[in-house]
């Protein structure tokens, strides 16, 4: 009888690093052309966040109620996500109260669960 077994084989270690690229030169920061004549960033604004401010704590003759289809719209994205708290500035207290209200009317079919119904808005 003969023997089907396949040879193992053992790969020799490597001890060698292969070698590096070297980095080019860089120029001295005096010798370096300016941002404007770069053209890297330097006819753009940059961007500036505005703190946010919870519209809820802020206003409180404003109520948070599943049936008010068009509040509940600033707080969906456009696939029908509810959008975070730190794209909406609301506080955890009222975010999670908000949350609770798209769901409801999401049960009740105020609100799609999902598509493109806010493009409409």
């Amino acid at each position: 009888m003969t023997d089907n077994k396949p040879e193992i084989t053992q790969e020799p270690e490597r001890t060698e690093r292969p070698e590096r690229a070297e980095r080019p030169e860089r120029p001295e920061r005096s010798e370096r052309p300016e941002r404007q004549e770069r053209g890297q960033r330097g006819d753009r604004r940059r961007f500036v966040s505005r703190p946010k401010y919870c519209q809820f704590c802020t206003d409180k003759n404003l109520k948070i109620d599943y049936k008010n289809v068009e509040l509940m719209g600033r707080y969906i994205n456009e696939t029908g996500k509810i959008r975070p708290r730190r794209q909406t500035g609301a506080c955890a207290k009222h975010q999670r109260e908000v949350a609770t209200a798209i769901k409801n009317a999401r049960h009740i079919a105020l609100i799609p669960f999902e598509g493109d119904f806010w493009a409409e808005y």
